[in-house]
């Protein structure tokens, strides 16, 4: 499962390649619409900012609730069938933008596709580990994940010719063509083989899945050092135009190195955390650089141009490592401490817990940041830190109690704590 050709992250001919063609065509309909949507509900719908960003953070708490339901229904069902369902559905739904002429109805179509977006997430989950298998789900999560990243920014360049028209016929264009990339990536999610089921558990994963404290702790983790991603597309474009002296333009910039960054490094970063304990390994490395970036981002205030545009982009490019570890580790820890059986269902808790960091983003580090200053760079530093930190332990007592792996693969800090483990005896 590793990559690929030297100057594409495609991997070479196989159920993955299939995969990842699904992925680009679903994630330049992604492009489209993140580039263009705000415009499309403000300038040719009519709508206000305000109230697309209230419609947006409903729809997307109202999401949450999909996740571990839909991720349940992969467990007990084709993933493959299941995603290119809800990928027609989805088809549906973004085309239904074209009849959005108010706020109730932009807020029912939006909390719609919120739905289907969470629950696809947490059944692309229990697809990527059926067609990667236990050793190379990891990888190939890496591997969608710079496709995705490729296929946005080839979007949002599509985008940007309907933004330049700005005219009612070019913003229907961009509705329409994103709602024709779902319907081409669940027509290439058929070429894959179905999947049928493992034997159904004796007990739901969903309850299952959301009783199991030590993965949730390992999961509420992750999620925490998942705020990151509000630094990167809210926090530094804001801190970079009132709080330095680097131009606007450098914003546009930082998003290329990140989006470069992560289309060349994110399959070579994800080797090793294909298990639980390197993947743990890999969180901390993972809290300790994105530190680093928080304290590089600080060093930007009040700075000139020049040294400001020069550490903005080293410290994305510091940024975009620890988020590529991060990424792998998580899904290495998601898939590595998750029973089996109910992959889907864990999967879909550990989405929750991620989405919740996602909506709780914005308002706290704007606050944290915007007005902390250096103060709230260092503080949001030493939580990357000390959380990333943490996660080793975590994962140690989440196996302990059985999960994931086999005991043996965890270093033996105590003979009580490895004689519990072999006691166990649940790989």
């Amino acid at each position: 499962m590793t990559v690929h050709g030297r100057w594409s992250p495609l991997p070479p001919p196989g159920r993955l390649r299939t995969l990842a063609l699904a992925t680009l065509a679903n994630t330049v309909g992604s492009g489209l619409w993140l580039a263009g949507a705000p415009l499309y509900l403000t300038r040719d719908v009519g709508l206000s900012a305000a109230s697309v960003g209230l419609g947006l953070t409903l729809a997307g708490l109202l999401g949450l609730t999909a996740a571990v339901p839909l991720g349940g229904l992969a467990d007990r069902r084709d993933p493959r069938t299941l995603r290119a369902l809800l990928q027609l559905l989805q088809a549906a739904v973004a085309g239904a933008y074209l009849l959005v002429g108010s706020f109730p109805a932009f807020l029912v179509v939006a909390m719609l596709d919120a739905l289907l977006t969470a629950g696809n997430l947490a059944v692309r989950a229990a697809l990527v580990a059926a067609v990667g298998g236990p050793e190379g789900r990891v990888p190939a999560f890496a591997t969608l994940r710079a496709v995705a990243n490729l296929g946005i920014a080839l979007g949002a360049g599509l985008a940007a010719f309907a933004l330049a028209a700005d005219t009612h016929l070019a913003y229907q264009v961009l509705v329409v063509g994103n709602a024709i990339t779902y319907l081409v990536s669940a027509a290439l999610l058929m070429r894959l083989p179905g999947y049928p089921p493992p034997a159904r558990p004796a007990t739901s994963g969903r309850a299952r899945a959301l009783r199991d404290r030590p993965f949730l702790a390992v999961s509420g983790a992750s999620a925490v050092l998942a705020l990151h991603a509000t630094v990167l597309t809210l926090v530094v474009p804001l801190w970079t135009v009132s709080r330095t002296g680097a131009p606007p333009a450098v914003v546009s910039a930082v998003l290329l190195v990140n989006t470069s960054l992560t289309v060349l490094l994110a399959v070579r970063l994800a080797r090793g955390a294909d298990t639980a304990v390197p993947a743990a390994a890999a969180m901390r490395r993972a809290g300790l650089v994105l530190a680093v970036a928080m304290l590089l981002y600080a060093a930007t205030t009040g700075t000139p141009a020049g040294p400001a545009t020069g550490l903005l982009l080293l410290a994305t490019a510091v940024y975009t490592v620890g988020d590529l570890w991060h990424g792998s580790a998580g899904a290495g820890l998601a898939y590595g401490l998750a029973a089996p059986e109910s992959i889907g269902a864990y999967l879909g808790v550990d989405g929750v817990l991620a989405g919740l960091a996602r909506a709780v983003g914005p308002a706290l580090l704007t606050w944290a940041v915007l007005d902390g200053g250096v103060a709230g760079w260092c503080a949001l530093a030493l939580l990357f830190a000390l959380v990333g930190l943490l996660v080793p332990t975590l994962t140690r007592r989440a196996l302990a109690g059985g999960a994931g792996q086999p005991a043996d693969d965890l270093p033996a800090p105590a003979p009580g704590a490895a004689a519990r483990r072999r006691a166990a005896g649940r790989h």
